[in-house]
């Protein structure tokens, strides 16, 4: 099913058009457009700098855009951004919370501070919802990164959002506390929250719904993950045998190959033309001590293929 497809048959919680933002004489975000539909994980993808963080801003009413128009949780992303705000919940990359308070004093601090009702109630469910309760009274500075990590999500719920906003969540967090964290982003979704991710790691978009893959303030192409590479049709084949450092620098300067990368023990050779791929590895498939394999481009490859043609907007 395609993403304009799938977006009809469900209530959109995020239709805008046109988003523009410009910093002197930077356009950082360029014409982008985007169509969420309720209880989606939507993942931003691209590189340091391409202005993942200011789309997101500007969709969530957290920034004005110079032009364009839309809606978020059915207000105007122009002229009714305090409306949106009060209903989206905002975790920023780097921990920005209370060190010498614990995790329940944080809590407590940020609902007294928006001033939300039945306060005890709401910090009771946040404890117990991510896992906190053991460590309630342990100081937020002497949290591992994965547990900041809860406590951050914790207080963006406190006011029961209809929308999260993620700011690069689980940069610098160990492997588990990452797929823990995944594993309550799900939950939350299943619940009806929509959820907005910035990332650069494509291990983690995969997680996503859908993916809108940005670099230098321009949208590349967006749609349901697990149909981005088929759109961009790239042929990729997976090979394995000894010396595989050696062939990758005798394929990298062949015709009809745009990507060599090492994935462990493996290479994966790319290109857009199947044909002239194949013509290219056709003299390697012969030596028996490699093993080839056809296999589908995935998320690196399509982004890496993008990329190619795009020019920064820092030039």
């Amino acid at each position: 099913m395609s993403l304009d497809a799938s977006i009809l048959d469900a209530s959109l919680v995020i239709d805008v058009k046109g988003l523009t933002k410009i910093y002197g004489q930077r356009t950082v975000v360029d014409h982008f457009d985007l169509r969420v539909p309720k209880g989606a994980v939507y993942g931003f993808l691209g590189p340091n700098g391409s202005g993942k963080t200011t789309t997101l801003r500007m969709i969530c009413g957290l920034l004005k855009p110079e032009s364009g128009s839309g809606t978020c949780l059915g207000w105007d992303v122009i002229e009714q951004s305090a409306q949106i705000k009060s209903q989206v919940g905002y975790m920023t990359q780097r921990f920005s919370l209370w060190e010498d308070l614990s995790i329940e004093e944080n809590l407590y601090f940020v609902a007294r501070m928006y001033g939300l009702d039945k306060r005890p109630e709401r910090v009771r469910h946040a404890l117990k919802s991510l896992g906190l309760i053991a460590r309630k009274k342990q100081l937020a500075g002497t949290l591992s990164g994965g547990w900041k990590q809860r406590l951050a999500l914790s207080t963006c719920m406190l006011h029961e959002p209809q929308l999260l906003l993620l700011d690069e969540p689980t940069a610098g967090v160990d492997p588990k506390a990452r797929r823990e964290f995944w594993e309550t982003i799900h939950d939350l979704s299943d619940q009806g929250v929509t959820i907005l991710v910035s990332t650069h790691y494509m291990d983690e978009a995969v997680q996503c719904d859908y993916i809108a893959y940005i670099a230098f303030g321009r949208k590349l192409i967006d749609g349901p993950s697990g149909e981005i590479a088929a759109k961009i049709g790239l042929t990729t084949w997976s090979v394995e045998g000894p010396a595989l450092g050696a062939l990758s620098k005798a394929l990298k300067d062949t015709p009809g190959i745009e990507q060599v990368a090492r994935f462990g023990a493996s290479l994966h050779i790319s290109g857009p033309d199947r044909h002239a791929l194949e013509t290219a590895i056709a003299p390697w498939r012969d030596k028996k001590e490699l093993v080839w394999t056809p296999m589908t481009s995935g998320l690196e490859e399509a982004f890496i293929h993008l990329m190619k043609d795009v020019k920064d907007n820092f030039e």
